[in-house]
């Protein structure tokens, strides 16, 4: 992939990228004003537009991150025009700004372009870009899951149908359900209705597991599973997951910045001698973020390696080994002295996750 050129004569562009319409804003070297333009988004438009712009080794190209994904990048750099995606919370904003429009947005990335104030994100290949929908997919199914769960159980409560024998959602649970009558014809037909939902994402994601599985040991990301897969609450299916999310983890140059990545450090205002810090920021990928949240309860739990750890770590080396042992130790200690002071596990949970992921950064970054 292309970076953006220093060269004084470079042309900088800065597009505004919507599903019916591209918005452009062309700054021609030593202009001061970019010429605004607006076209299709179409092959055939896009080139027109950059034929029009002249030698395209002195072009710089770039738009912000968003839901039309990374096509139009990768359709540049394979004509051989410098594209770069923008992280659109990382652009800088005017305090006093109050309109946004198109074509003002498109005239803004352009003119912090050429002065390097904007902040490009990692493009991931078709692959790595696949593999990672794959893995949302599965998420999407588990809150769908989660979701059609309570309302199932929600819907038992208000007909006074409660379960006390145990925990929802096990073995003992599932018989209970399929024993749970009604005499009128509507709230049966209603449950049955509630179970066959839940029985069909059940199936749904059995069979997006299966097809990740191929993915586990042969792939972009086998190593990532490899590794990852060796600490305490990073499944095979988590580890994908991250690595998928993440891509390369060597372009954050330290734990701090991985953390910050990921929305989990504190948000601050401080001035003088006031210090003030609040929740997570939670900017970021909030996949990372919700993945990270979910292993880290797990460290609640003394130290210990069970089967499902043991069989993952046979893929290991034993340098990655004792640095996921080392992390299980001093997580868990920090969940039990944090319980003993916060008021909120989430609270605990949140602080956990983070020093997790840094244990995770510094696990990819290592040699």
């Amino acid at each position: 992939m292309f970076h953006r050129q220093s060269n004084p004569a470079t042309t900088f562009v800065g597009l505004d990228v919507h599903k019916n319409s591209i918005t452009s804003a062309v700054l021609a070297p030593e202009a001061e004003t970019a010429v605004v333009d607006r076209f299709f988004p179409d092959a055939p438009s896009i080139r027109r537009f950059i034929d029009g712009l002249g030698d395209r080794s002195l072009l710089s190209v770039c738009y912000e991150a968003g839901p039309t994904g990374y096509a139009l990048a990768r359709l540049l750099d394979g004509w051989g025009v410098a594209c770069e995606v923008i992280a659109p919370s990382l652009i800088p904003m005017a305090a006093g700004a109050r309109i946004k429009t198109d074509r003002r947005d498109a005239r803004r990335l352009a003119e912090l372009y050429r002065v390097g104030q904007l902040t490009p994100i990692r493009i991931p290949t078709e692959t790595e870009e696949a593999i990672r929908d794959l893995c949302r997919t599965r998420t999407d199914l588990v809150i769908d899951r989660t979701r059609s769960r309570h309302r199932l159980i929600k819907f038992l409560l208000r007909h006074n149908v409660v379960y006390r024998d145990g925990r929802h959602w096990t073995l003992r649970h599932d018989a209970w359900l399929a024993n749970v009558r009604f005499d009128d014809e509507a709230l049966t037909r209603t449950f049955a209705r509630y179970r066959s939902i839940l029985s069909g994402l059940d199936a749904e994601m059995a069979a997006v597991e299966s097809d990740l599985k191929c993915y586990l040991a042969d792939g972009p990301f086998a190593e990532t599973v490899a590794r990852l897969g060796c600490y305490r609450g990073v499944t095979e299916l988590g580890a994908l997951a991250l690595g998928a999310e993440v891509g390369d983890w060597r372009r954050f140059p330290r734990a701090t910045s991985f953390m910050g990545f990921c929305g989990l450090t504190p948000s601050e205002y401080s001035s003088g001698d006031r210090v003030k810090r609040g929740r997570i920021t939670k900017a970021g990928n909030g996949h990372l973020r919700t993945q990270l949240v979910e292993s880290a309860w797990s460290y609640q739990h003394r130290p210990s390696v069970g089967p499902g750890i043991a069989n993952r770590q046979t893929r290991a080396t034993d340098d990655t080994i004792a640095r996921a042992w080392a992390a299980q130790v001093h997580l868990t200690a920090k969940f039990k002295r944090l319980s003993a002071t916060k008021s909120s596990r989430n609270i605990v949970v949140t602080a956990v996750a983070r020093e997790l992921a840094g244990f995770l950064w510094a696990e990819m970054a290592a040699a």
